[in-house]
């Protein structure tokens, strides 16, 4: 791992007036003061795990790690992946503002496997919405990437594990009070992503990115590719043991 370099809200802040106001009297708007936090923390551990790496930045929205990073960190190489086609148009401008980076914008879905390129260093996705982090997951694996950053966000029906959690929540009886299962089906769902991440041969460590009190979205995946072993194996035996249990007709 790189030498940690730390990135002060402020710097933040500063990069995000610089590169999304389109005039001086201009403001940020609410959503962009609110992730500052999480785009500093997130800055920091990419800045971690590898200096100048060849970034992805996945299910992208406005680009706010990508474009910062190759602003503060000195990313050379970034390629933006936005389903939106107006997002995908406003990250293609903005990207004109950081001249000093060669950013790419790919307007598709982070499921679409020609979008991706093969062996990125870095795949960061700061919240993909529902089943995009699972997409994300699946590809960053199948195109080798060397490290994964991933803060998951909504835990939506079309989660691909999020069927196979609430029938586990039957299997084993779980009162229906929904604070008590969402929290349940939440755990398992996250169990699944971190089982195919390490059986896709990733060591994974899972820590809070930002206090709840920002995000109750906080926890942060950091994936470092280490290749098939005894990780992975037991990885397989606890996913096949999982999916299992949650499967009524087994």
């Amino acid at each position: 791992m790189s030498a940690r370099r730390t990135v002060t809200a402020a710097e933040v802040e500063a990069a995000l007036r610089e590169l999304y106001l389109p005039s001086a009297g201009s403001r940020l708007r609410r959503e962009e003061l609110k992730k500052i936090p999480e785009i500093a923390a997130l800055l920091g551990e990419l800045a971690a795990v590898k200096k100048r790496p060849r970034l992805i930045d996945a299910a992208a929205g406005r680009g706010y790690v990508g474009l910062l990073a190759a602003r503060l960190l000195g990313v050379r190489e970034v390629l933006c992946l936005e389903r939106d086609p107006a997002r995908a148009a406003l990250l293609r401008a903005l990207a004109a503002r950081v001249p000093e980076a060669e950013i790419a914008v790919r307007q598709g879905g982070v499921e679409d496997a020609a979008s991706w390129p093969a062996d990125p260093d870095v795949v960061v996705a700061l919240h993909a919405c529902g089943p995009a982090t699972d997409a994300v997951i699946d590809m960053a694996a199948a195109r080798r990437a060397r490290w994964l950053l991933l803060i998951p966000c909504c835990y939506a029906d079309a989660v691909p594990a999020a069927g196979r959690a609430r029938a586990l929540a039957e299997v084993l009886g779980l009162p229906p009070q929904a604070g008590v299962r969402r929290r349940f089906v939440e755990s398992v769902i996250d169990a699944e992503r971190t089982l195919r991440l390490e059986a896709a041969g990733y060591e994974v460590r899972i820590s809070p990115l930002v206090p709840p009190t920002v995000s109750p979205h906080n926890l942060l995946w950091r994936a470092r590719r280490v290749g098939p072993g005894r990780r992975s194996r037991r990885a397989r035996e606890r996913l096949e043991r999982l999916r299992g249990f949650g499967d009524p007709g087994r």
